[in-house]
């Protein structure tokens, strides 16, 4: 594992270390539209770009795609939903659900803005 680039607030370590989950509609990137590159918030390493981002009105970042490698998926403890981690550090991002019919591929990676660093594309 990657040595974490940043010192977490206590929140950012609830969220990320203790699987978290931020209240809906609170976070920062939700309603988020600006291209770029969704990091993760302990390690940096790239996660999710903008072009996948989508508007579920769940109250949280949703996207239907991940970076490649990105990210792993895990089952939750109690066996109901798929937890999403960073593949780098193992951070949790949130949880992924398959099969609502949001968008083509069919698939909503429901993440916490406090699980992520957007960094917006150089002109």
């Amino acid at each position: 594992m990657k040595k974490p680039f940043r010192v977490l607030t206590p929140e950012e370590q609830h969220i990320i270390l203790q699987k978290g989950t931020e209240l809906p509609f609170s976070g920062e990137y939700t309603n988020h539209s600006e291209a770029g590159v969704y990091h993760c918030k302990q390690c940096d390493a790239p996660l999710f770009a903008s072009s996948h981002k989508f508007s579920s009105h769940c109250g949280w970042p949703s996207f239907d795609q991940t970076i490649s490698g990105a990210v792993k998926e895990v089952p939750d403890a109690d066996g109901l939903r798929t937890e999403i981690i960073c593949a780098q550090c193992g951070g949790h991002l949130g949880h992924v659900f398959r099969g609502e019919g949001f968008t083509p591929l069919n698939t909503r990676h429901c993440v916490n803005s406090l699980s992520l660093i957007f960094k917006p594309l150089q002109t």
